[in-house]
């Protein structure tokens, strides 16, 4: 497929707006953050957030891997490629590790760890020394591991174009045999369920080394999204499977809504609700991203005067949201507000504090490449 997919850039836009709002989320639910502002956590809440946690990331990277591939065919090969996503990728994620995601760490420390020193000792003194704090290393690039990752896969994916033409087709026709009839959804749930069942399953360490069943995931997801913009063959095959797609997206989440229900938080369940709860998983992370993808190409492949500005704004947000949830969150625990306040609060502050990074960084010219912009004028990637 050529030309400009504006309902692709509009499901890029959409999925990182749904991780700020999943983040925002993982402040009230059992699960680990860092920073928590109910104890132990709303169990019900979990509820919800399945209807995003199996595809969020998955989804994230497919839009990735497709916008990297028409970014491959704009820079005309792969040295001038490697070079652009290089600068792109590469400058915020020292910026971030540098300055951005700083008070995550700390906060961390204070509120799991009972760290006693205060955010400027911790910036002297401990910070940039290059060692572990109570098991945390750092320095340490928290949430932007992703951007490590899709580093890491954006080389892969050069390596693969370096082959022969033939052997390049050959994968893709290898591809499109899978996935464009009707294996497409099948195929994808058990990669998924496959992938899921290496190493720590669904747990995940973020550290690159050793985090196994994350990179079968992703990776995979990465180079669909790529063959996705190649393929002929692999959108039409979405678009006459993506209504099955979403009653089964729908379907998965019901199981484990089901599940969180009768067997909430830390409780045991029979080994058949696990087995289960894992299979439906799998069946609603693919699936949901088949079905987005879908509804996507039928209903969003439309331009608008603000996408240019949205899609510019992704990135920057990316790159604060979760600093601005941590420290946010952390001087709500001095308040007296209830949870629902707190929620209402903290997603406001979020949404406008990442709206400030970036107005500002967008207009400050030596700030741009470090929070992912272009060196001059407004570019919507």
């Amino acid at each position: 497929m050529t030309g400009r997919h504006y309902g692709m850039d509009w499901l890029r836009i959409g999925a990182f707006q749904l991780l700020i709002l999943y983040h925002v989320g993982m402040a009230f639910v059992p699960w680990d953050y860092q920073v928590k502002l109910v104890t132990p956590g709303i169990a019900w809440a979990t509820i919800p957030m399945f209807l995003l946690n199996p595809w969020r990331l998955s989804l994230l990277f497919v839009v990735s891997g497709y916008a990297s591939a028409a970014l491959y065919a704009k820079q005309g090969g792969g040295a001038g490629f490697l070079r652009s996503r290089m600068a792109r990728l590469g400058i915020p994620l020292m910026f971030g590790m540098a300055v951005v995601v700083v008070p995550q760490p700390w906060v961390w420390l204070v509120t799991h760890f009972d760290y006693g020193h205060g955010f400027g000792y911790f910036v002297v003194h401990d910070y940039y020394r290059f060692q572990k704090i109570d098991g945390v290393a750092m320095p340490t690039w928290m949430h932007l591991w992703f951007v490590v990752y899709l580093l890491v896969y954006t080389v892969l994916l050069v390596g693969l174009l370096s082959l022969p033409i033939r052997w390049r087709r050959a994968c893709l026709r290898v591809a499109e045999r899978m996935l464009a009839g009707p294996l497409l959804l099948p195929a994808g749930i058990i990669w998924v369920y496959a992938a899921r069942s290496i190493g720590t399953g669904w747990e995940e360490n973020h550290a690159l080394v050793g985090d196994w069943s994350a990179h079968a995931t992703y990776l995979p997801a990465f180079l669909f999204g790529a063959a996705l913009r190649w393929s002929d063959r692999l959108l039409p095959a979405i678009g006459r499977w993506w209504p099955v797609a979403s009653v089964a997206a729908l379907g998965g989440w019901l199981v484990l809504a089901g599940t969180e229900l009768l067997w909430p938080g830390n409780t045991v369940a029979p080994e058949w609700a696990w087995t289960s709860f894992q299979i439906a998983r799998a069946v609603e992370s693919w699936c949901a991203i088949i079905a987005l993808i879908g509804m996507a190409d039928r209903f969003a492949n439309i331009d608008h005067r603000w996408r240019p500005m949205l899609a510019e704004a992704v990135f920057p947000f990316y790159l604060i949201h979760q600093t601005i949830i941590v420290v946010a969150g952390y001087a709500l625990l001095f308040t007296a507000t209830g949870p629902l306040a707190r929620f209402v609060i903290l997603l406001v502050v979020t949404i406008l504090g990442c709206w400030a990074f970036y107005l500002v960084g967008r207009r400050v010219g030596w700030l741009r490449p470090a929070i992912g912009l272009s060196r001059r004028g407004s570019n919507a990637r």
